[in-house]
């Protein structure tokens, strides 16, 4: 394989230049016109929104691949290049294909017999590939379904397809703080939702969760989440962010239908480590040290979003200071309080406990709390009772670029 930079630069001026006119349907072909300029073949698959599988974009490309148990789950979940040599396969490599630090699939690049999967500059090449791919595959899926319909083993209702066009990325992560999310069952969650920001000193988190499951409950959502946006890119602070979200909510009240959401809302100083907060009747999120809970924020009983009361009772901006690696973790009660069939609680001690657990095993914070998640819908059978979101904020004052591998 030719590994000299002319003949790699060649690749990924292919991949752009084709790019600008081409359909999402034409990136298979595209990476099959750019691979072979290096003697390599790429085939590009996609995690499904529940992250249970990778599916490949191409028709007849392939057949889907369980995260847990494939080398190709194996490079998605821990987020490093895995090596494939089982005979009577030629070597490939499988890639995490990721835009920032959000999971979007593999890329498994098949090597002729003349490489060396091992070389260090052939795996860098390999892994900017992947790099740009992720990049196509979100320009791509802006104005295509194709990448929609890869991703979904089952139809979404109306309510999460509205919803998942809200979210921002899964994961986020910088020099400062990590931000993570998961959210189940991701076809049928209609009432819960989480929405974050990250600037050059703070990154601003958010947690939400309507009444009902339904496409009222949805839109509810939908409204606390676009208030408080709305509020924030204006410039106001959490509280009347949370006091415009309740005037919203409550102003397109539907007859005697009542609706609100339950919120916490919180601004994080990246220089300081400050944890600025505001609980709308919400979960308390509990704060995480050295394997612990050290404390959970504002356990008070507070007013909910949208009944048209924040303004009687002024919502209470509280203050946190953490510590350089603390953690927060927020949720919404359908993972606190799912139960078994034999009605045990999964409960706070079990969620932080499972965390902490996957954290020590050097897991990424999303594959974390896909797992937790996974933990969540095994508790109940399969079947969650409730939507279950899970939101964990880390500040630290460390290099991210420890999350990337070393190639």
């Amino acid at each position: 394989m030719e590994n000299d930079e002319r003949s790699w630069q060649a690749v990924f001026e292919h991949v752009v230049n084709r790019s600008h006119l081409a359909t999402a349907g034409d990136l298979p072909g595209i990476l099959d016109e750019a691979s072979v300029l290096v003697g390599a073949l790429a085939e590009l698959y996609l995690v499904d929104l529940g992250q249970r599988e990778l599916h490949p974009v191409r028709e007849r490309g392939g057949t889907s691949l369980p995260v847990d148990a494939t080398l190709a789950g194996r490079a998605f979940a821990r987020v490093e290049i895995v090596l494939s040599a089982a005979e009577p396969e030629p070597a490939h490599l499988w890639v995490p294909v990721l835009d920032g630090t959000e999971r979007l699939g593999v890329l498994r690049v098949g090597l002729p017999a003349s490489a060396d999967p091992h070389d260090r500059v052939l795996r860098a090449q390999v892994w900017a590939l992947a790099g740009q791919v992720a990049h196509l595959v979100l320009s791509k899926q802006l104005y295509s379904d194709l990448f929609h319909r890869v991703r979904r083993t089952k139809p979404l209702s109306v309510a999460s397809e509205l919803l998942w066009q809200l979210l921002p990325p899964k994961v986020f992560a910088c020099e400062r703080v990590v931000i993570a999310a998961a959210m189940e069952p991701y076809d049928q969650v209609g009432g819960d939702g989480f929405d974050y920001a990250v600037d050059d000193d703070r990154a601003y988190v958010a947690i939400f969760d309507s009444m009902g499951h339904d496409l009222h409950a949805g839109l509810t959502t939908s409204m606390a989440l676009a208030a408080t946006r709305n509020a924030r890119r204006g410039g106001a602070d959490l509280v009347a962010a949370a006091e415009l979200a309740d005037d919203t909510i409550n102003a397109h009240r539907s007859g005697e239908l009542y609706s609100f959401a339950t919120a916490f809302l919180a601004q994080l100083e990246l220089d300081t480590g400050v944890l600025h907060y505001l609980n709308a009747g919400h979960p308390a999120p509990a704060v995480l040290r050295d394997g612990r809970v050290v404390r959970l924020l504002d356990t008070v009983s507070r007013t909910p979003l949208g009944l048209g009361n924040l303004h009687r009772g002024k919502p209470v901006l509280l203050r946190e200071q953490l510590e350089p690696g603390d953690r927060v973790l927020f949720h919404t009660d359908g993972v606190t309080e799912a139960r078994s069939p034999h009605g045990e609680l999964f409960g706070l001690e079990r969620l932080v406990d499972l965390v902490e657990r996957h954290e020590a095993g050097g897991l990424p914070a999303a594959e974390t709390l896909r797992r937790v998640v996974r933990a969540v819908l095994e508790h109940q059978d399969g079947r969650l009772q409730d939507d279950a979101t899970l939101l964990m904020l880390e500040w630290t004052t460390t290099d991210q670029l420890g999350l990337l591998p070393v190639l």
